[in-house]
């Protein structure tokens, strides 16, 4: 099986790790094509033998922070308390399909910080070892551990409707 086979393989993991970390079925997709056209263009450099699946990964994490860190440059900041937006604008259109508690779960995984979103995500959806996840992200285990450990901490708060108030040491 050549490289572009092995690739294809990959296509429905790549798609629902992006649209998990995006929140954009079009930018999810968008980032999936820059992964696998980064990974063809770069295929010399995979090694037979290693896991596919955590080199693609490592492509897909770079894109996805390379991106993040564009777009925080130029973000502009839009209150949903202005005025000149139509409160028609920002409604949820009847009829949705997923249950209440999916669309909880996927608000939630929002609100995470992205280095803990991406390891919950390859975890918990994907099913990477902490190893895959380490090598992927290119962090070490250990951290792939806290970060996890934070994620569904913070996870499991969200999901109770429990604000988290940030720990600050008190100064005597």
């Amino acid at each position: 099986m050549n490289i572009r086979d092995e690739l294809m393989e990959h296509v429905p993991r790549l798609r629902r790790y992006a649209r998990a970390l995006i929140h954009n079925e079009h930018l999810a997709d968008d980032l999936v094509q820059d992964t696998l056209e980064r990974a063809l263009a770069n295929a010399s450099r995979f090694e037979s033998g290693t896991d596919l699946r955590a080199w693609l990964f490592t492509i897909m994490h770079n894109l996805f922070a390379n991106q993040v860190r564009k777009a925080s440059a130029r973000a502009v900041h839009l209150s949903v308390d202005d005025d000149g937006i139509a409160e028609y604008e920002l409604a949820v259109p009847a009829g949705q399909s997923r249950s209440l508690e999916v669309r909880d779960l996927d608000y939630a995984l929002q609100r995470l910080p992205p280095e803990q979103r991406e390891v919950v995500l390859l975890v918990g959806l994907e099913e990477m070892s902490y190893a895959d996840v380490a090598l992927a992200l290119g962090i070490p285990v250990g951290t792939v551990m806290s970060r996890l450990s934070r994620g569904r901490e913070r996870l499991r708060a969200l999901m109770a409707g429990v604000q988290t108030a940030a720990k600050l040491k008190v100064a005597r």
